[in-house]
């Protein structure tokens, strides 16, 4: 089994880590997690560094004793906002070869520039640092996609460099050491793709990612290139397929080698109660790559919706072949109940639900 080895644990591959954007995973505690089976979550250096504020972890004692789970954390570096706050409305702020400048909602000024990026990450002690990178969307144009590149592959080089002054600094042993992840970007054209992998390769670093927005306009998943950029990676090296994790593609992106996931998606859905469920206690997993994150069954798995109706009396769980606390105890027409009352009870346990049925898939894919 392919695993990877951090100061705050070891990671079983294929994983999916929950996001904990604002250093929690909405509706749950890390006892919570630990049940689901949770081995790690991302939390997020830009929205961190706002609330509670960069001090204050540090006086928390870190993201770690901060939040009390002591398990592996990866700190995103904050480039995917420069894509969902300025590149999709330029008032928010700006970009410039130094780094990005946010301005949200007119509030005061963040400037975050890759050197200070690795600094927050390393004081809120990551086990993964990930790069500040300039992320787009495949349909922005060639020049934005060139520009992207660009920055990125130097943004890379000034994070590694910040990286090593940080650990010979700090002198921490290599068990202590947190993993450096670099970012490749370049949309749609393989060309700049492989411009972006080559150049980071020969800067090094200790696994990678896949920038940019992993789906088309119509919300399918980018396969091709998402196949090629793991092609572009040596099989050795961990690679992140960042903001995937709709089932089905997370399958799909396993099957093509990536190692990590992480996305919102999972628990988004579990708050409004669309949970997941297996077809069978173990469905052959093929993964259908069109239809958009806003279909159905899915062949080996479907969607419950815990607010409907129909769902009044009913005495089953959400699902036969779950073990999560919510499926153990509690009948899908109690969940039901709890959201028509709109008790926070019903967003735990949902969200438990749906963690559980994530780790639950990555446990099949590692078999496999």
């Amino acid at each position: 089994m392919k695993t990877l080895q951090l100061p705050h644990g070891q990671l079983q591959l294929p994983v999916f880590l929950p996001d904990a954007t604002m250093g929690v995973v909405r509706s749950v505690d890390s006892a919570d997690l630990t049940r689901c089976g949770v081995q790690g979550v991302v939390m997020n250096t830009f929205h961190l560094m706002q609330h509670p504020g960069s001090s204050t972890v540090q006086a928390l004692g870190g993201l770690h004793a901060m939040s009390g789970w002591q398990r592996p954390i990866v700190t995103d570096s904050g480039g995917f906002q420069a894509y969902s706050l300025i590149r999709q409305n330029p008032k928010n702020g700006s970009l410039t070869n130094n780094g990005i400048t946010f301005r949200p909602g007119g509030t005061r000024k963040f400037t975050l520039t890759p050197e200070k990026s690795v600094q927050l990450q390393m004081s809120y002690g990551a086990d993964v640092v990930v790069c500040l990178d300039d992320c787009t969307h495949v349909d922005a144009s060639l020049e934005t996609q060139h520009e992207s590149v660009e920055r990125t592959i130097a943004w890379a080089r000034r994070c590694k460099d910040a990286f090593e002054r940080l650990v010979e600094q700090k002198d921490l042993p290599p068990e202590q050491r947190p993993l450096l992840l670099a970012v490749i970007q370049g949309g749609g054209s393989r060309e700049l793709r492989k411009r972006c992998a080559g150049d980071l390769l020969e800067i090094g670093f200790d696994g990678f990612g896949y920038g940019g927005w992993p789906l088309d306009g119509d919300g399918n998943l980018l396969a091709d290139i998402l196949a090629y950029v793991r092609e572009l990676v040596p099989a050795e090296l961990p690679t992140h397929a960042l903001g995937v994790g709709h089932p089905p593609y997370v399958v799909a992106c396993a099957q093509m080698g990536y190692d990590l996931f992480d996305c919102s998606l999972p628990t988004r859905d579990a708050r409004r109660g669309r949970l997941y469920a297996f077809a069978t206690e173990t469905p052959p997993l093929s993964p259908p790559l069109t239809g958009g994150m806003k279909g159905g069954a899915e062949g080996w798995f479907s969607y419950v919706y815990a607010t409907d109706d129909k769902h009044t009396k009913s005495d089953v769980p959400i699902s036969v072949h779950c073990d999560c606390p919510c499926c153990t105890d509690y009948s899908l027409g109690y969940l039901h109940h709890l959201f028509e009352v709109k008790d926070s009870l019903a967003l735990r346990l949902a969200t438990m639900h749906n963690l559980r049925f994530m780790t639950q898939l990555m446990a099949r894919l590692r078999e496999e």
